[in-house]
């Protein structure tokens, strides 16, 4: 007795494994066919490693392209229901191994960080390499758990045994073990129904949006809220949406005047799976453009090669004052493939201030040097003054743009020069990371009088302006552009409220630059 518990329940694990893997590869292929237009192709052309030029041959034909698409959207789908129902499972674990070992090539998980898979840090050992391992078991073991093919070797045996030639017909009592049998045989069908279910009211509220590999959901229902198409401006010869997206929330940066708990919660919400749903989010909403600080490069080079993002990335850079390297980051931006250069603006703020102008001569002759488009940024509107007095104009101004009618704004009088980024003084009349453009009447005088775009950011004092305030005060008062921080959830209505104020507006004092 003992000896049936234990094979029972050896033979349950079995099944149990085997149907969850199969229901891995069945919602796979499903949400393929389900996104409507999902193609192969951009995961094909950015793979990495050995074998990438035989994936980059697949993606070089639209006929092979098509051929891979049908492949893995019902392959995956046939292979995952033979694997949950547990019919023909030798063959579906042949197809799943083969494809598993296609995935696992593609984006193999050793060598550059960069074109690792977004689970975790893996090295040689990831759930692809994993499921395929299970696959091979699959190939080669008789016990393959309970299933639909069980019971068609059941009555195989049952038609070839020598008590079937008896003409005589005896009844099958209800309680026959071969009953019980096919029931646990049939047992996976109604929870493929369950899961089915659930599958469906999940796809019906989000929709989904998919890659290769994991399925990262995007929120369908707020995107079909989107009251129309971004406007787009240019800088230099970029097409720029007027909304950029900030990358401050991603890189996990906080200005949060006291609370010293809101860094620490942005960097635990924005998972780098979070960050790549926002992006795609964001790019679905119309944004074609992010701001981001240079850290955050290395993140955004993966995003582009795992999606195929044609997102614009615009790179803040400084200058590496203690090795005497004003050009470190400019080149590895270049490297990185960023298509604007922007000098960083506490960096401008502080270089001007100690009387360092030719620094910023130097990097934005370096950056026009290399065919690229060189901005610059700066909290304190004396720094732009000042450079402008000394004939240095960059390709387009960043400078920060809000109005001061918030309560945690520090009194106009007690504000000076180049305080943002300093010392975070404990006097509430003075700055404590909670005033971004000190000098709204003067930056608006200096941004109406620029021959250059202007992107303003801060719009909405780090969170203290409501974006419908903020994004009017900076557009009316001249900004060509915004950069603005945003969560996943609060993308489409940024991207609406973007909409209406332009489309609202009129005429302006200044012409548009871009």
């Amino acid at each position: 007795m003992d000896t049936i518990k234990t094979t029972d329940w050896k033979k349950l694990l079995i099944t149990i494994v085997r149907a969850a893997i199969g229901w891995h590869f069945f919602y796979e292929g499903v949400s393929k066919i389900a996104a409507g237009n999902w193609s192969s192709y951009n995961y094909l052309v950015n793979t990495s490693g050995w074998f990438q030029g035989f994936y980059h041959w697949l993606a070089s034909s639209e006929t092979m392209v098509r051929a891979v698409d049908l492949m893995n959207m019902y392959g995956l789908t046939l292979i995952g229901l033979a694997l949950f129902t547990g019919l023909l499972v030798r063959y579906a674990a042949i197809g799943g191994f083969m494809l598993l070992t296609l995935y696992y090539f593609a984006y193999p998980p050793f060598g550059s960080s960069i074109f690792r898979s977004t689970e975790g840090q893996l090295y040689i050992v990831d759930k692809v390499f994993l499921e395929a391992l299970v696959m091979l078991y699959y190939v080669f073991s008789a016990k393959i758990g309970y299933g639909i093919q069980a019971i068609f070797a059941q009555g195989k045996n049952h038609s070839s045994s020598p008590l079937t030639e008896n003409p005589i017909s005896t009844p099958i009592p209800a309680s026959d073990p071969s009953r019980r049998e096919v029931l646990k045989n049939l047992a996976t069908l109604p929870v493929l129904g369950v899961l089915g279910a659930g599958a469906f009211n999940m796809h019906r509220k989000y929709g989904t949006d998919v890659m290769s590999g994991a399925t990262i959901q995007l929120e369908s229902a707020a995107l079909r809220e989107l009251k129309g198409e971004l406007p787009f401006g240019k800088i230099g010869e970029h097409q720029i949406s007027r909304l950029v997206m900030g990358g401050n929330l991603i890189g996990g940066w906080a200005h949060a005047r006291d609370l010293i708990y809101v860094p620490s919660l942005f960097k635990a919400y924005n998972t780098e799976k979070k960050v790549y749903e926002t992006l795609m989010l964001a790019e679905k909403a119309g944004i074609n453009t992010i701001n981001i600080g240079f850290p955050s490069f290395p993140l955004m080079v993966k995003y582009k090669k795992l999606t195929g993002s044609k997102i614009k990335v615009i790179s803040q850079v400084a200058p590496n004052m203690e090795k005497g390297d004003i050009y470190e980051q400019i080149n590895q931006g270049i490297d990185f493939g960023a298509e604007i250069l922007q000098i960083q603006g506490n960096w401008c703020d502080w270089l001007v201030r100690d009387q360092k102008m030719e620094v910023i001569v130097k990097m934005m002759d370096k950056i026009r040097s290399q065919g690229l488009v060189a901005g610059l940024g700066a909290h304190t509107i004396d720094s732009f003054i000042a450079c402008e007095e000394q004939g240095i104009i960059p390709d387009y101004y960043m400078k920060t743009m809000h109005h001061d009618n918030y309560w945690s704004a520090h009194p106009r009088e007690n504000r000076v020069p180049f305080e943002v980024d300093g010392f975070k003084s404990p006097d509430h009349n003075r700055f404590h990371d909670n005033c971004f453009c000190p000098f709204p009447d003067r930056t608006v005088e200096f941004v109406n009088r620029a021959q250059v775009p202007v992107m303003g950011f801060k719009v909405l004092a780090a969170g203290a302006i409501s974006p419908e305030d903020g994004f009017r005060w900076a557009f009316e008062n001249g900004a060509d552009f915004i950069c603005v921080g945003m969560f996943d959830f609060q993308i489409v209505n940024d991207v609406n409220i973007t909409i209406d104020i332009l489309n609202s507006m009129g005429e302006r004092k200044r012409s548009w630059y871009a």
